[in-house]
């Protein structure tokens, strides 16, 4: 889906001395928006992973900075990026995230006098099932995604990471606008990607399967996005989101579950 938003914002003169990190495989539906919304970065650094549409001559449209590299996990690829920038600034962004136009100008503000600042976190707002939402989990949802060189990296789990920095951060006003899944069936495949990487980072750091877990903690999440943080204020698409979110959380501890009993099942056979 493409967003006239961005194709219609005015070329900008000035590059700021910021490099914009975006890892990609197969995005040739989403890729261009991204870039639209950093065309005004003095660099911008793409390492895509061997995607077979036409992410990458899109990419090349934007910059020549465009790195071939095999998916080693999210943290890793999105760590190998920031190794690649030459500015002192850096922006990282998911291929389905864009700028808004007014955090655009925040960001240029925060970088001319950054205060002692060395890290920015950005509020997201995600578009989901045709509407935006406004409450639950997912908004304000901040992210760190603008820090300065030397002071952070990329940390956390597969296949969820965070930027991590040491100094003083702050808060920006303006939004990330993220479009994360195309449609429900989508959501479900992301569901079921993520669950199957959950269990196999949790079964590798030796952390066992617990039925309180798998019972109480889907229960928990839908009483907390959709009461405690007001998402039956989304209409229909926030209760469709929290009982989604917690979907999730059930299905990676069935998951885990499985794993564990399939591993226990081996050492008995052996």
């Amino acid at each position: 889906m493409a967003f006239d938003t961005y194709h219609s914002q005015k070329t900008m003169s000035q590059k700021y001395p910021i490099s914009a990190c975006i890892i990609t495989l197969n995005e040739e539906p989403r890729i261009r928006d991204c870039l639209e919304s950093v065309k005004w970065a003095d660099e911008i650094i793409v390492v895509d992973s061997f995607s077979a549409d036409k992410t990458v001559d899109i990419c090349k449209e934007y910059t020549d900075r465009i790195y071939q590299r095999a998916w080693p996990g999210n943290i890793d690829q999105k760590n190998y990026a920031v190794s690649l920038v030459k500015n002192d600034w850096i922006l990282c962004l998911d291929a389905d995230e864009r700028l808004s136009p007014e955090l655009i100008k925040e960001i240029h503000d925060a970088v001319r006098n950054p205060n002692n600042t060395v890290g920015f976190f950005f509020p997201r707002r995600s578009f989901y099932l045709g509407r935006w939402i406004n409450h639950g989990d997912w908004y304000p949802d901040y992210q760190l995604r603008l820090f300065k060189g030397g002071c952070g990296q990329w940390q956390g789990t597969n296949p969820h990471g965070r930027v991590s920095v040491e100094g003083k951060t702050r808060h920006m006003k303006h939004d990330i606008h993220h479009f994360n899944y195309k449609n429900f069936s989508h959501q479900m495949k992301t569901i079921d990607n993520y669950s199957n990487i959950f269990a196999e980072v949790t079964t590798e750091r030796g952390k066992g399967f617990s039925l309180f877990q798998l019972i109480f903690r889907p229960l928990y999440k839908f009483i907390k996005v959709y009461f405690i943080k007001l998402g039956f204020l989304d209409g229909l698409q926030g209760f469709i989101l929290a009982t989604s979110n917690a979907f999730y959380i059930f299905v990676k501890y069935v998951k885990l579950w499985e794993k564990t009993h399939r591993n226990n099942t081996k050492h008995v056979n052996h």
